[in-house]
């Protein structure tokens, strides 16, 4: 189902040139949100709360500038506010010199905290020792210092007597004190606190909550989900829960994933997801924190396919003492679409990054990462007015290629383009925008003594298209649908009508650089040798989608809601609700995202049971809907008695809402199809 749904957005899915795109944003307008939180990677979230303020870093592996932090006064709108840390420079491989790199390495699981004054943020980084940055604004300056050992996905908790401990470890999870400056453990305070048996996992969280310590982490292997332990006192005893979330994709399913890539040259081993396989994209490492109203969230991320890693917001409901992701009714699960937190003051639609750049300006936009650390005398904003230059190191391929600009690319749909001026390549420099990931592939220009070439290359094929240029600007686009997980390129001489060129690439979600597909502008020179400049201007991200709804609601109109991918749908008999042909649905604004279904002069309604009716009492909590779709684009419906969703069963045809969600496979008559009825 997930294939054909994204075969017909991608026929429906028209690219127009040269207009600024609107972004995504999860805030829907109307008090509701939609996950995840950024449609672009943003992958081992870690939260903090400060006043009125929260605060949020992650994962940057080998981009710098890394551990960025953004700012938010409702959990929903975010903004960016600085990069904890401009670069990291810890050897030969963090340059890209000598062969040597860190894909997949660099910056991992932060923990993030305030305390006395102080924001402080703590990352291992592989190979080395765990980073330390500290700050008195989190705007900046951060200080940087090295800790005396690496401690895996380690989570730091300051205690209300003035000890500072740290957890860390796999399954196995390790305890100390930290010392006074914070660089080192105790000695003889180390202790084994979990055992490799009991269920937990890795990515901690460490919190105290109203006297009791709890520690969240996140389990991979097979299915995914959310552990989390508590005790008495930080040391433990800790009493293990194996799941406060689980099996919460969305209805998303596996997308393309690559073999084991060891020791493998192209083409590579790409797999089809198996669009039956549960629990293999579920919400997982993350952590809860809670609002100044006294309101319970959790965050958390989730394996989005090819895009990434992204980040969701989820209701807690505390229950035994545990803080379960989801709602009363539907423990463990976190509705896609639903209701903003409670501020004191509303917020403004706000997002942490602008996408577009014309390089106007005289930094570049905190979106911009470069692939390891750049070389700086050899990239400008100033030599040319108005155009990144970027100047031609030697490489062998895109792999290797210095000063490479990126941006992690966003979904469901979008389009990168930028217009490239080769006036100052020279002989061998290859330049353009590609989609960065394993396998790559770009469109670009490669100069061969007075001849410009343009040239389509894809990794996995080896194969390059090529055409000889006329002109010595082009714009060149790539069109990338992250629900059919299926890219294609284009090219123009005028910045208006672009000519599709080359073969398409399939994106996949892959752990060699342990990122999603990044949109990535280069210049390398393949003859060994410092090159000349290429100059980009008019970087653009279009997305026909930045919204919560593909669809608008459509309140007070009539509708035929049919089971996706069949005939039949909902309708009404003497005896009440039936399955059968669909009838009109009149959809009655409820507020806040939700509807109430009128069919003639009777409503929907549901009850403890799950089981669903007709009623002709007027639509109350039993007759209400949250109206959501999953992230291909089918709608789904939650009631708002039972926290589960209507679904119609495909074996005995019942009407009932009992669904924790949506599977992957389509396969539990969750999803259905609306259309308005031909006059």
């Amino acid at each position: 189902m997930r294939r054909c749904v994204g075969i017909l957005l991608l026929v429906l899915f028209e690219w127009t040139g040269g207009a600024q795109a609107d972004t995504w944003t999860p805030d829907n307008g109307n008090g509701t949100y939609t996950n995840p939180l950024f449609y672009d990677e943003f992958s081992d979230p870690d939260m903090i709360r400060v006043g009125e303020d929260f605060y949020l870093t992650g994962t940057t592996m080998h981009s710098m500038p890394g551990l960025p932090v953004l700012h938010s006064k409702d959990l929903v709108n975010w903004n960016f506010v600085s990069y904890a840390a401009s670069r990291l420079d810890l050897g030969p491989s963090f340059r890209l010199e000598g062969g040597a790199n860190i894909y997949g390495q660099g910056f991992w699981a932060p923990s993030f905290r305030y305390h006395d004054g102080t924001f402080y943020i703590f990352s291992n980084v592989n190979k080395q020792s765990t980073q330390l940055f500290t700050a008195t604004n989190p705007a900046g300056p951060w200080r940087q210092q090295s800790m005396r050992r690496s401690l895996h996905d380690l989570s730091v908790l300051f205690d209300d007597d003035g000890k500072v401990y740290v957890v860390w470890g796999y399954r196995s999870i390790q305890f100390a004190q930290l010392t006074a400056d914070l660089t080192d453990i105790v000695p003889g305070t180390q202790r084994e606190i979990i055992a490799t048996d009991a269920g937990m996992g890795e990515g901690l969280h460490f919190t105290k909550i109203d006297g009791k310590y709890f520690i969240t982490s996140a389990w991979y292997d097979g299915r995914m989900r959310m552990p989390a332990a508590r005790a008495d006192r930080p040391e433990g005893p800790y009493e293990v829960n194996q799941a406060i979330s689980i099996d919460e994709d969305f209805g998303l399913a596996q997308g393309y994933r690559l073999g084991d890539m060891r020791g493998k040259a192209p083409p590579y081993d790409i797999r089809p997801g198996d669009p039956h396989a549960l629990g293999r994209l579920s919400l997982h490492q993350g952590g809860v924190i809670q609002t100044s109203s006294g309101e319970w969230w959790g965050y958390s991320m989730m394996d989005y396919n090819s895009v990434g890693r992204l980040t969701a917001l989820s209701p807690v409901t505390w229950k035994d003492g545990w803080p379960y992701f989801g709602l009363p009714g539907n423990l463990g699960r976190t509705p896609r679409t639903w209701v903003k937190p409670k501020t004191a003051v509303a917020q403004p639609v706000t997002v942490p990054y602008e996408r577009d750049d014309d390089f106007s300006g005289s930094v570049l936009k905190p979106i911009w990462q470069w692939n390891h650390v750049p070389v700086e005398n050899t990239w400008s904003l100033g030599e040319r007015k108005g155009y990144l230059r970027l100047h031609a190191l030697p490489a062998t391929s895109l792999w290797d290629a210095r000063n490479t600009l990126t941006q992690r690319s966003i979904g469901p749909r979008s389009a990168p383009s930028v217009q490239l001026d080769t006036a100052s390549m020279r002989d061998h420099d290859v330049a353009g925008l590609a989609l960065f990931n394993r396998p790559y592939a770009w469109l670009g220009v490669q100069r061969t003594g007075e001849k410009r070439q343009l040239i389509q290359f894809d990794e996995q094929s080896g194969r390059k298209a090529i055409l000889d240029l006329p002109s010595q600007r082009v714009w060149l686009r790539a069109e990338c649908d992250f629900l059919t997980e299926q890219a294609r390129f284009s090219y123009s001489l005028d910045g208006e009508r672009f000519v599709p060129f080359g073969e398409p690439l399939t994106m996949v979600f892959q752990l060699t650089t342990f990122q999603g597909v990044r949109y990535a502008l280069f210049n390398y020179n393949t003859a060994g040798q410092r090159g000349g400049a290429a100059d980009f201007d008019e970087f653009e991200v279009a997305q026909p989608a930045p919204r919560g709804l593909m669809r608008p609601i459509p309140y007070r109109e009539r509708v035929l809601l049919s089971a996706a991918g069949q005939k039949y749908g909902l309708g009404a008999g003497e005896d009440g609700l039936v399955v059968g042909e669909p009838r009109a649905i009149k959809v009655v604004d409820m507020q806040l995202g939700r509807v109430a279904l009128e069919l003639g002069e009777r409503f929907v309604t549901v009850e403890a049971s799950g089981a669903a009716g007709l009623t002709s009492e007027r639509p109350g909590l039993a007759e209400t809907f949250q109206w959501i779709e999953t992230p291909s684009g089918e709608l789904v419906l939650m009631s708002l008695r039972t926290h589960r969703f209507l679904r119609i069963d495909p074996q005995s045809r019942r009407i009932v809402a009992d669904s924790p969600g949506p599977r992957p496979d389509g396969a539990d008559g969750v999803r259905w199809a609306w259309e308005k009825p031909r006059t």
